[in-house]
């Protein structure tokens, strides 16, 4: 029997009458008993990243996905059908140790970050009013259940899905949830049917939107993972594969020269040894040793590496794939308010409608801001603070004290304005304050010198150069309107028509002292900033300007919408500042720049840029922003500062650079040493390296390369955004990996004709068995330790485009590592290990040849890596 869907089960509930409703979920209006609670219930199950969704993401890896293979494939090689140089698992375990200790450092850095992040969470963490045996208690959202009977009020996050049962003028802004602005009323009343979207049904209350105003009741029908918000991070969860994209591109190249690589090979040694057998597991063997085998070790340690280093600069990576997001960020979008600008708002002026202080505007604002019952906002906090003005504070304490609230209708996006209907005397009074725009839409009169004068239609653009001239200086402003009620005491929408026009309130947000140079910091990184602002255009505007970005044109919310689809490919393009959105747009505006091939980072801390973060390759946010935008944020600033985010984009572009230093020196040497194999089948009467000898010099040679992650990076490396590109892999392989090979033919000449003859007493022909193994041995000990030197020394070469040691310096940890490995890795022919491995001392002439060839080895490369860099600009 299949399970009920939640959506269903929401739906089939909010169908049912209040007693049905407490039936089926086992309360009633008092709520839950204590004891109820006790029992196993359906309580809120955490929505931050469990240790089982934390090791899916670390373990399940394109890279990963390939070591696993090849760990199946050298099982079967050395296990099941051993041949007779390779009777044990060493390759199998070896391949599965690095495998699983990438995944244990990634979860150990994650596992850190996450520490941090519920401290900061705990101070924050959200706390809900529920009847419990008919008593009011306060809990914690976590400790929430099925059957809990939940009380709001207005500027509270509704913590679950509830099915109302009790409201007074409730209204929901949803713009979290569906990403649409307006504010919907909300109601208790049964439902005669059930169809549309579960947002729409008004007797229900969904996780994640916001009481705007009112109060009301409801019963948790959905905790957690099971709510209709929940479900939808889940499913948002997915979306961000930037960096498996890029992954997944490098791990197709190195699958595809293994599908070129693996029948030549198979074929090559079918028809010189006649086993066909022994040739296909040979074949699959040499597939083990193409690929990096610590690629996902290195890759997850400079990422730690990166996100340790942002933790010391007051930054959390929840996801340390982000630190690839910040590398290859070529385009941040940021909201005006508290990024560009400060967090606190100053309330300038209060003008009557021709640009004279007025008291009455003053008044009117404060008493509108007072009473406004819905979410917080900057622009209220500034008028309320008036009250501590110097010689004012009795005038509004007696002004509070007389004016009663009798009704609101709350802000949305739609009006753009919040009404409230107050009695300050015998009669009620309306007072409408908001939108220059929509507020004077709606008035017939405006007040001068105490007489209400009808609107001229000449007053219309006095009002547009007054308000102009303000915004042009990077002012706020907001019109303040009022209209008598007489003993009216309920409000509607047909009220708000006919008012009279009494002033402006006029606030300014200065911008950041420090805004300006991280702008131009990001700028000298080749990071544009895109300003996506519900703000007016001409605030917008002046804002950029006194900052010094680009500020030719202004797109607006208006303009977006009459956009064809080419119009708006080239807006996002070409415009830098967008003004008057609403965060649907926010996040249209997102979208199409990734649809374009960038990308982008989105810094947002309200509600409203949920939409946007969720769409964004990177979403950032500070500890102190809403919690549905630290939710949706991959990394969290302790502090709003654009300064930060440069260190990060540094960080992370380090990082990357490291990464493919590995990835790239490290598969085109080996591509070059499975190349040499290829080459030598055709002459040689054996293989110049067994399988295992193989898979066993690439991981030496990767342990040595286990310091990258904290080698130092030249700037030219980190000056432009970057990604991973398997095109990129898969021409560098093909240009270094073939010179590494024409030197294996020079050592297999050298080896073979002049030094196995000369130690052994002949050529391989005319040797017994006993001798011929010898010659073998001794081989495979030359070509192992020029392979091991080579790809070491290489190594430092190719890490950067300038002249390595003397321009450009490698970390004292690659230093010392690299050249204290290639000692002691070539000691170990003299010691008894060298025996289990097949492998065998090499005398002192040996070691003149072994200078003499890897000098010219890297004098030859030195000059095709120039030709490299004048053909394609770039190493990595």
């Amino acid at each position: 029997m299949q399970p009920v869907s939640p959506h269903t089960e929401l739906r089939r509930l909010a169908l049912l009458g209040r007693d049905d409703l407490y039936q089926q979920l086992n309360t009633s209006p008092n709520g839950l008993s204590d004891s109820a609670c006790t029992h196993p219930r359906l309580s809120h199950k955490n929505r931050k990243s469990t240790f089982a969704a934390r090791l899916s993401r670390a373990f399940f890896t394109p890279f990963n996905f390939i070591l696993m293979a090849l760990a199946v494939v050298s099982w079967l090689t050395t296990v099941v059908w051993p041949s007779n140089e390779t009777k044990t698992g060493l390759s199998a375990l070896l391949i599965s140790f690095v495998l699983l200790a990438g995944v244990v450092l990634r979860l150990w850095q994650e596992r850190k970050a996450g520490n941090v992040l519920s401290a900061l969470s705990a101070p924050l963490s959200c706390s809900v009013t529920v009847r419990r045996s008919g008593a009011l208690c306060s809990i914690e959202s976590g400790q929430l259940c099925v059957g809990d009977v939940v009380v709001l009020c207005a500027g509270e996050r509704v913590p679950a899905d509830l099915r109302l049962i009790i409201t007074h003028n409730l209204f929901l802004s949803q713009s979290q949830l569906t990403g649409e602005s307006r504010v919907l009323e909300k109601n208790a009343d049964m439902l005669p049917d059930a169809h549309g979207a579960l947002s729409d049904y008004p007797n229900l209350a969904l996780m994640g939107t916001s009481v705007v105003s009112g109060t009301a009741e409801g019963v948790v029908l959905a905790v957690g993972g099971q709510t209709v918000y929940g479900s939808q991070l889940s499913a948002l969860g997915h979306n961000k594969r930037t960096f498996d994209g890029g992954a997944s591109s490098v791990a197709g190249v190195l699958l595809r020269f293994m599908a070129a690589l693996v029948p030549i090979v198979f074929f090559i040694s079918g028809l010189r040894g006649g086993n066909w057998l022994t040739s296909f597991l040979f074949s699959l063997s040499v597939a083990v040793g193409l690929v990096p085998e610590l690629l996902p070790m290195v890759v997850n340690a400079c990422l730690a590496r990166g996100s340790a280093a942002m933790a010391k600069k007051e930054t959390i990576v929840k996801n340390i794939d982000a630190m690839q997001g910040f590398g290859g960020m070529d385009v941040l979008c940021v909201d005006k308010t508290g990024t560009l600008t400060g967090d606190e708002v100053v309330l300038e002026y209060y003008l009557d409608i021709l640009g004279n202080e007025s008291a009455e505007v003053l008044d009117a604002g404060y008493l509108n801001s007072l009473f406004h019952t819905g979410t917080d906002h900057h622009l209220d906090r500034a008028v309320l603070k008036c009250s501590s003005m110097p010689g004012q504070q009795d005038h509004f304490a007696a002004l509070s004290a007389h004016t009663e609230k009798l009704d609101e209708l709350p802000f949305d996006y739609e009006r753009k304005f919040v009404s409230i209907l107050v009695r300050d005397g015998a009669e009620s009074r309306l007072l409408v304050k908001g939108s220059v725009r929509e507020v004077f839409a709606r008035c017939r009169f405006v007040f001068h010198q105490g007489e209400r004068l009808p609107i001229d239609p000449t007053d219309d653009s006095s009002v547009r150069a007054v308000v102009d001239e303000m915004t042009q200086d990077g002012m706020k402003v907001l019109a303040v309107a009022d209209k008598p009620m007489a003993q009216q005491t309920a409000l509607t929408q047909e009220d708000e028509h006919g008012l009279t026009l009494l002033g402006y309130l006029v606030f300014f947000d200065a911008p950041k002292p420090s805004a300006a140079k991280a702008l131009e910091k990001l700028a000298q990184l080749h990071v544009p900033v895109k300003v996506l602002t519900g703000d007016y255009r001409q605030v917008a505007l002046s804002v950029c300007r006194r900052l010094g970005l680009e500020a030719d044109h202004v797109v607006t919310g208006e303009a977006l919408e009459r956009m064809s689809e080419d119009e708006l490919l080239f807006a996002v393009e070409h415009h830098h500042i967008f003004a008057e959105l609403s965060p649907v747009q926010k996040g249209q505006i997102v979208r199409q720049l990734h649809a374009n091939g960038h990308t982008v980072g989105f810094l947002g801390d309200g509600v409203n840029d949920v939409c946007a973060m969720t769409c964004a390759d990177t979403a950032i946010s500070v500890d102190t922003a809403a919690p549905a935008a630290r939710e949706a944020a991959d990394v969290l600033l302790l502090k709003k500062d654009l300064g930060i985010l440069e260190q990060g984009i540094l960080e992370g572009r380090k990082a990357f650079s490291n990464m493919s230093k590995y990835v790239r020196i490290t598969a085109s040497s080996n591509f070059g040493n499975i190349f040499s194999v290829v080459l030598a089948g055709a002459f040689l009467p054996f293989l110049p390296m067994t399988a295992t000898q193989l898979l066993v010099l690439n991981l030496l040679y990767d342990l040595l390369c286990i310091t990258l992650p904290w080698d130092s990076v030249d700037e030219a490396d980190y000056r432009f955004p970057s990604t991973w590109s398997g095109t990129t892999l898969g021409r560098f392989m093909r240009f270094f990996g073939p010179i590494s090979s024409l030197f294996d033919l020079g050592a297999f000449a050298f080896l073979y004709f002049v030094l196995c003859p000369w130690m052994v007493g002949g050529s391989y022909g005319a040797l017994n068995a006993e001798q011929q193994h010898a010659f073998t041995m001794l081989f495979h000990s030359g070509w192992f330790i020029q392979s091991l030197w080579t790809q070491v020394l290489i190594l430092h070469l190719l890490r950067t485009r300038h002249v390595p040691f003397f321009q450009s310096r490698a970390s004292g940890a690659l230093l010392f590592g690299t050249l204290a490995g290639l000692s002691a890795f070539t000691a170990v022919l003299y010691t008894p290990v060298a025996e289990w491995l097949g492998l065998t001392a090499l005398p002192a002439p040996y070691f003149l040849f072994l200078a003499v060839s890897v000098t010219l080895y890297l004098f030859v490369v030195s000059l095709a890596k120039r030709r490299y860099l004048q053909r394609y600009h770039a190493l990595f």
